[in-house]
C-alpha cells in the first residue's frame, strides 16, 4: 500500500511538474543580450505617429484650402508661420479684453493677452530644429523654455507644452527623432510681438 501510495504521489507530482497553468505568468527567457534597441527607421514610424495624434500640424503647418476645407501645406509641412505672409490688421482693442483670442486663416499666428505669437518652424532646417540636440528638445517641451534654452522667455500660447511633461523618453527621443527626418524648410518665424499698450 505504501508503495502505491508513493507512486500516486509521484505521478500527480510528475502531472502538475509538466503541466502549464493558464493563471500562472510563465518567466521571461533569460539572455545574455540586452533588450533590443529602436532602430532608427522604427523611431521615425513612432514619431510620426505620435506628431500626428499629438496634433502638430494643426499649428505648426501652413494650410491649403482644400474641397474638404483647409489642409497642412505638404510642401511647407511643419515648417510654421508662413514669413512670407503678412499677419495682417486685428481689433487690438478687443483682444486687450482678455476675453478673445484670435487665430490668423493659416492657424499659425495666434492673437491673445500675451501678444502675438507664432508657430515654429518644427523642420531640421537652420531657421527650425536643425542645429537643435536631444537636449533642447527636451527642455522645450518639458520645461516650456524658447529654443530649449535656460534663462530665455516662456513658450507662448496656444503651445500646449505642459501636456508633453510626462512624456517618456523613448516617445520624446522619436518625436525629435522624427522632426530631425523631415524635408528642411528656410522659414524664419518672426519673433513674438509684446501685447499692446
Amino acid at each position: 500500500m505504501k508503495w502505491m501510495y508513493l507512486a500516486a504521489t509521484a505521478a500527480v507530482g510528475l502531472a502538475c511538474a509538466f503541466t502549464t497553468h493558464s493563471n500562472t505568468p510563465t518567466p521571461p527567457k533569460r539572455t545574455g543580450h540586452q533588450p533590443k534597441q529602436s532602430s532608427q527607421g522604427e523611431l521615425v514610424k513612432r514619431g510620426q505617429y505620435l506628431v500626428t495624434i499629438m496634433g502638430c500640424a494643426d499649428c505648426h503647418a501652413p494650410k491649403k484650402m482644400t474641397p474638404k476645407g483647409p489642409a497642412p501645406d505638404m510642401d511647407r509641412f511643419l515648417s510654421g508661420y508662413n514669413s512670407d505672409i503678412p499677419l495682417g490688421t486685428y481689433d487690438k482693442d478687443l483682444v486687450k479684453t482678455g476675453q478673445w483670442v484670435l487665430f490668423n486663416g493659416q492657424n499659425t499666428a495666434f492673437i491673445g493677452p500675451w501678444g502675438v505669437s507664432f508657430a515654429a518652424n518644427l523642420t531640421p532646417d537652420e531657421t527650425g530644429i536643425g542645429n537643435w540636440s536631444l537636449e533642447q528638445f527636451n527642455k522645450a517641451m518639458r520645461q516650456g523654455k524658447f529654443r530649449g534654452v535656460d534663462n530665455s522667455r516662456p513658450l507662448l500660447p496656444p503651445m500646449p507644452w505642459p501636456n508633453y511633461t510626462a512624456m517618456t523618453d523613448a516617445d520624446m527621443r522619436a518625436v525629435f527623432t522624427y522632426l530631425k527626418s523631415l524635408k528642411p524648410v528656410s522659414n524664419p518665424v518672426p519673433a513674438a510681438i509684446p501685447p499692446a499698450p
